[in-house]
């Protein structure tokens, strides 16, 4: 390969370079820096993700590259973008926490960008290989984050459940694709969907064992019932920054590898897995919010509220059609913003007092930092899908698209269960601005500190964007539309 060709081809994976480059820059600048000095680095892994994010275009053609290993189209771009747009927020989010609790280190940095090489890879993916490559990149970026308090009991806890359910994970996605392999010949999308079309029988019992397979390594990704039991415990134990990257990233780059495994490379498959999908996003929504009612640690919530949300996005799975898609991308932005917005709060509020995950730290949060409490109110808002919020959005746009295929049944099972998450999340936000005792320490110790510039950036960014999407959705239904648009 001439390098004039290299090049070219390197065009296609640019977003991932950069952010390669930037991690391996991060990782040089560390070496050489002294101790004290090392906030400087977050600034830079800040640039190089900024940078990837502003060279995005949504006029991609949909151009393949490495032999039709990896293509750069719309769908990949917007779901680049939502991952760019998380990762900037979780560093912002990082900054002061780093600082304060000692973990202030250019691996972090260059662990979070090489994590979100891999995502970007996955979404790029039109070769199951490519896609392996990169789910085991962001994995095995992640697995170190969850452990980096390795000083915590908890965090080491939840950094070995992670590694062997995620390897569990992968196993059975690897183990999916041989069987996939061994009934088409080829681990391309492309050439696997053509070699359906040709008439070939997809009750051939190798392509549905491996679908299977492949679909089961993904709900453990997404942490979807009954392959959720390790997120409450991982989202704990890990730092509140990277619980938060986790909720959102992977979420975001597992769902786009989803629907093209299904649409583009298995779309004959997908219709015989409905009522599977059916049951799956059913029994997701139901078991997360019914969890999420009993715990009175605020990330223990939003661990099993996450999960809930995975059921909410997987309606779109089981609607199949085009607004059901374009819904889906929507939900994940929204989703993304207003997530990553609800653990920023929990972090600001952890820097400033011992403790910030239980119900009781965030107490009388209203008169100590008002700012600090009405993100939180619109950010938990916004999760409970009260208008006019973008949650709210990526709801209703799910649900339509849900009852236009027909799946009127699932709808009424989400709006429920959409009740049901209401209560848990509308507890936290009287308590927030519910009077306390003044003479308990949590309440009468006030929240003198002030904001540093990340956090400030940070969560008024995602609260903007959390009140964008949701009073002017249109603009973001038409990008999505337009991302869908080249999966059919």
């Amino acid at each position: 390969m001439s390098v004039v060709t290299l090049l070219y081809e390197c065009q296609g994976i640019f977003s991932a370079l950069i952010l390669s480059v930037t991690g391996i820059l991060v990782l040089l600048l560390d070496a050489f820096s002294p101790l004290g000095r090392k906030g400087r680095l977050g600034a830079v892994a800040v640039t190089g993700t900024l940078l990837a994010l502003a060279l995005l275009r949504m006029d991609s053609a949909g151009s393949t590259y490495f032999q039709g290993m990896v293509v750069w189209d719309r769908f990949s771009v917007f779901l680049s973008g939502v991952l760019l747009l998380g990762s900037v927020l979780v560093i912002f989010l990082s900054l002061d926490q780093l600082r304060r609790t000692g973990l202030e280190c250019g691996e972090y940095y260059a662990l979070v960008l090489f994590a979100t090489t891999g995502m970007i890879l996955m979404v790029q993916a039109a070769h199951f290989i490519v896609l392996f490559l990169g789910l085991e990149i962001f994995s095995l970026a992640i697995y170190i984050l969850v452990g980096l308090a390795r000083h915590e009991k908890r965090a080491n806890e939840a950094a070995v459940k992670y590694v062997l359910l995620g390897g569990f994970a992968s196993g059975f996605l690897l183990y999916g694709l041989t069987f996939i392999y061994g009934a088409t010949g080829s681990l391309s999308m492309n050439a696997i969907a053509a070699h359906l079309g040709k008439g070939e029988t997809v009750f051939n019992p190798y392509l549905l064992l491996g679908s299977a397979l492949v679909l089961v390594g993904f709900a453990f990704k997404l942490a979807l019932v009954p392959f959720h039991l390790w997120t409450p415990d991982v989202y704990e134990g890990a730092p509140t920054p990277v619980t938060a990257y986790m909720a959102v990233g992977v979420k975001a780059a597992v769902f786009g590898a989803l629907v093209r495994t299904f649409w583009v490379a298995l779309p004959a498959v997908h219709a015989h897995w409905t009522l599977f999908f059916w049951a799956l996003a059913a029994m997701t929504m139901t078991v997360g919010n019914l969890m999420a009612l009993a715990q009175d640690s605020i990330k223990r919530m939003l661990a099993f509220s996450s999960v809930a949300h995975a059921g909410y996005l997987f309606m779109a799975v089981v609607a199949d059609s085009q607004d059901a898609l374009t819904a889906l991308l929507v939900y994940l932005l929204a989703y993304t913003v207003m997530n990553v917005g609800a653990f920023g709060v929990l972090v600001t509020v952890q820097n400033r007092q011992e403790s910030g995950e239980r119900l009781e730290d965030v107490r009388g949060l209203g008169r100590r930092s008002p700012f600090l409490a009405a993100c939180m109110a619109l950010f938990l808002f916004s999760l409970a899908g009260i208008p006019p919020t973008a949650g709210f959005v990526g709801k209703f746009m799910v649900f339509s698209a849900a009852v236009q295929s027909g799946y009127t049944g699932l709808v009424i099972v989400a709006v429920i269960n959409s009740v049901i998450a209401a209560y848990y999340y509308l507890r936290v936000v009287i308590t927030i601005y519910k009077p306390g005792d003044e003479s308990s320490e949590v309440f009468s110790e006030p929240m003198t500190a002030t904001l540093s510039a990340g956090e400030k950036g940070a969560l008024l960014g995602a609260g903007a964007l959390t009140a964008l999407v949701g009073v002017w959705p249109h603009a973001f239904w038409n990008l999505a539309r337009q991302a869908v648009h080249v999966l059919f």
